[in-house]
């Protein structure tokens, strides 16, 4: 069975811990045994959590020595190609590949090696979804955008070739699972990826004190915790956001002196629990999110969600059960969705049950089970 298979788990890269990161760790804690291969670390970005994967084999490309490489994988992202290149699974009878950006599928392995590929999502930046924006707007935008419209093209044809390699596909959402099918062609099975509900459901942690409205992660434009920002502060609604990312400077500059608006910074997961158990609600309002893992880690601690009606969150968000949705990215229907929830009756116990398809042992037992069959 699964455990007497010799497993080789590869990863886009380690710069910050995200729901990606958090899927590599499970799979890490599930198959201890197996090495990680990925195409570059960055411990600053990762920070605390690099200890999680500290008694992990992590393998990193050559590209990793390469100065400034995390910096420097976005603009040369044409050398992904060499990078995977540069390893080779023939030894091993099974390679589970977590794929996002960086076309982290259809590995070179030997003749009788599987190869599962758990799929956050195709590229973003390949098919038209919102990604970060920072180049828009300077002066060298217009450089920036005749540079990727040449190299994504001929990204896009490897990544579809990449795909066509892999023997299973595996989807964190249905959302993800249409995206493979319309790109790659190609059949998948759903597993939501794997969160520690138990832990928020069973924490002792006391509530944060105040009324606020809640929202954080990465900090990157596609996210549009702008938006955000700008509906608590028209409506006079105090807001906590934790996380950091590139966009943190700009969203600054954005809450200004507002009093309405409170930047935590990154916060432990208990921390976390603490303002989950004390919020009106969590806000996101990505427009195409793959999945979306905060809404879930919200009704766990008993917080409903405000979701734009879009993407992954029309899976993990439950209407009048777990939250509510707004139509459009406006700040008016974000503002008449806050009012919404104000008269729905939406209960800690119907969101903390709605939590328990989406547990660590469920994601456990279905990749388990997927492996022995396939493998």
């Amino acid at each position: 069975m699964a455990k007497k298979l010799k497993i080789a788990l590869v990863h886009d890269y380690l710069l910050d811990y995200g729901g990606a990161e958090r899927v590599l760790l499970e799979l890490h804690r599930m198959y201890p045994r197996a090495p990680i291969y990925v195409s570059l670390v960055d411990k600053k970005g990762m920070g605390e959590f690099m200890e999680l994967f500290s008694d992990a084999k992590i393998n990193k490309s050559w590209f990793h020595y390469i100065p400034f490489s995390s910096k420097l994988i976005s603009p040369l992202r044409f050398m992904i190609p060499l990078i995977w290149a540069s390893f080779d699974f023939p030894e091993y009878d099974l390679v589970i590949t977590s794929a996002s950006w960086a076309v982290t599928k259809g590995m070179r392995k030997g003749n009788k090696t599987k190869e599962v590929c758990y799929c956050h999502t195709p590229p973003r930046y390949l098919y038209g979804y919102d990604t970060s924006r920072i180049w828009k707007g300077k002066w060298y935008g217009f450089l920036v955008d005749i540079y990727s419209t040449i190299v994504n093209h001929f990204m896009r044809m490897y990544d579809y070739n990449q795909a066509q390699k892999v023997d299973y596909f595996v989807a964190n959402s249905e959302n993800t699972g249409k995206r493979i099918e319309k790109f790659y062609r190609r059949k998948y099975k759903v597993v939501y990826p794997p969160i520690d509900v138990d832990e928020i459901i069973k924490s002792k942690v006391k509530p944060a004190n105040g009324e606020y409205y809640l929202t954080g992660g990465r900090m990157m434009a596609a996210k549009n915790f702008d938006l955000i920002i700008k509906a608590c502060k028209k409506a006079k609604q105090n807001l906590k956001i934790f996380g950091d990312g590139i966009d943190r400077e700009s969203l600054d500059k954005l809450a200004g002196k507002s009093k309405y608006i409170e930047f935590l910074g990154r916060i432990s997961d208990e921390e976390k629990i603490a303002y989950l158990k004390g919020a009106r609600a969590f806000i996101v309002a990505q427009e195409d999110e793959d999945f979306g893992i905060t809404p879930i880690e919200a009704a766990a601690a008993g917080c409903p969600a405000i979701a734009y009606r879009g993407g992954g969150y029309l899976e993990s968000v439950a209407e009048g059960k777990t939250g509510v949705f707004f139509d459009k990215m406006s700040t008016a229907s974000l503002i008449s969705a806050m009012d919404k929830l104000g008269k729905a009756n939406i209960k800690s116990a119907d969101c903390i049950e709605h939590t328990k398809k989406f547990s660590v042992e469920r994601f456990r037992k279905e990749i388990t089970n997927f492996v022995n069959k396939h493998a």
